[in-house]
């Protein structure tokens, strides 16, 4: 795919696009035990040794927590329109129930406040895999009380800022969360259920998202969404149980979350689903989790290629393996930058919903690469370029061909902690240097400006 100019991809966008960079509070803020925070099922997970390859934790991060104010500057150097954030549970509601820490709260009223002195649309995500470990003593997201729990934070935190944000994402990633965290037990808190087993985890999430935004919507005239991580979905090949495999697979992926909010169902593929356990589904939850959204949030990262399971995980956890695929060239994750793959992503949501899709956010899209600081203080990442450059081709492609995409954020912002892989891979267009926290810019923010400075120009 041909490499297109950042003056040529800016102008290709429309006026109220929003342009800007994504992080999670606990992969960069740091300050755990500060000011009143609660545990959180990180911090319990993460003192279990060998879970982390390099031994790492969260401790101090990137130091957002302390260094919001400069890091905010950065933001205003490279000219961004949206800063999206993720709010700390365990830092606003220590024990996930009760009383608000007001220290805690008043970290996101500061960082709202100082998003907008600055110009910079602040766009909060109420949870990003980061729940206080007090609830997970009652059972986590297992348990139905947990969705109820998340509607009252959502409710003491859009009470404090819902005046002042003005766009919101409830959850960020239900299946993501649900399989990584209560299926592989590679993220906190790290449960091995079956996929049949876990279902109640993702409804109760559903369920949860669905409190929030009537929660947010009593205190703000705001746009709501939640965010789904999408890919398109093959079979290794044309084998019955490799296409049945796929089709698990891709539905859970794909369509569940986006089946119950726009539509109050889930996709009658899941029936094949081994053990599936629906038990935690009411007749009245659909009510709570299609409560309408304005928008929808978007994470993709490469495809997906699925067969049946070749052996029986040593935890019965999935009925199906996967591999990511496309081919050459790779990130530091060993994933392939397939960008046509947004173009299918895209096209395919816009062809199962029609009408019923709301406008479309890319809320997280990047990449991890090998990158170093040089003897001149110079990161130059060429490769990062290339990758935003052609997927923002493809999304400007798709916005010509009639899909509504309302913005883009790049994944991420900082350098940062990377859960089970600690600080090994590097994901920022700012670099920053963990021993003395000091940040520089990579030649991808430098690009990054440079677009939006030509998208500005394109609009007078």
């Amino acid at each position: 795919m041909a490499f297109p100019s950042p003056k040529a991809l800016g102008a290709a966008f429309p006026r109220e696009f929003l342009f800007g960079v994504a992080t999670a509070a606990y992969q960069i803020e740091g300050a755990l035990a500060e000011d009143g925070r609660g545990e959180s099922v990180w911090d319990r997970f993460l003192r279990q040794p060998g879970l982390v390859v390099d031994g790492s934790d969260g401790a101090v991060a990137a130091d957002h927590y302390h260094r919001w104010r400069g890091d905010l500057g950065i933001m205003t150097e490279l000219g961004l329109g949206a800063y999206r954030f993720s709010i700390s549970w365990s830092r606003v509601q220590p024990t996930g129930r009760g009383a608000v820490n007001e220290a805690g709260l008043a970290f996101y009223d500061r960082l709202v406040d100082g998003l907008l002195e600055r110009n910079i649309e602040p766009v909060a995500t109420l949870f990003h895999s980061d729940m206080p470990a007090a609830l997970m003593d009652l059972g986590g997201w297992c348990a139905r009380e947990t969705s109820a729990r998340f509607g009252d934070f959502a409710e003491h935190v859009a009470r404090r800022i819902g005046d002042r944000v003005g766009s919101w994402f409830t959850i960020a990633e239900p299946y993501t969360l649900m399989r990584h965290s209560y299926v592989l037990g590679e993220h906190a808190p790290g449960l091995r259920l079956s996929t049949g087993a876990a279902l109640p985890v993702m409804h109760h999430l559903l369920l949860g998202h669905g409190l929030a935004v009537r929660a947010i919507r009593s205190h703000s005239r705001a746009r709501i969404g939640l965010t789904n991580h999408s890919s398109p979905c093959r079979p290794v090949s044309q084998a019955a149980e490799d296409v049945a495999a796929n089709t698990i697979f891709d539905t859970l992926r794909n369509h569940t979350v986006t089946d119950a909010i726009l539509l109050g169902r889930y996709p009658k593929e899941l029936e094949a689903l081994p053990d599936a356990d629906w038990s935690a589904v009411r007749e009245a939850d659909f009510e709570i989790i299609k409560t309408p959204v304005d928008w929808l949030g978007l994470t993709y990262f490469h495809p997906i290629a699925v067969s049946s399971p070749k052996s029986a995980a040593p935890h019965g956890s999935e009925p199906f393996d996967i591999t990511v695929t496309g081919g050459e060239p790779e990130t530091t994750m060993g994933w392939p930058i397939v960008p046509a793959g947004l173009g299918e992503v895209l096209s395919a949501l816009s062809e199962r919903y029609g009408d019923r899709l709301p406008p479309l956010v890319i809320t997280e899209n990047g990449c991890s690469m090998p990158d170093q600081l040089s003897g001149e203080g110079r990161v130059d990442d060429p490769q990062r370029i290339r990758f935003l450059a052609n997927h923002l081709k493809v999304l400007a492609e798709a916005i010509q061909s009639g899909i509504r995409i309302d913005g883009y954020f790049i994944w991420s912002f900082l350098d940062h902690f990377e859960w089970e892989l600690g600080y090994t891979k590097r994901w920022g267009i700012v670099y920053v240097d963990f021993d003395t926290q000091q940040r520089t810019l990579k030649s991808s923010a430098l690009w990054y400006r440079e677009l939006i400075e030509s998208w500005r120009s394109a609009q007078l």
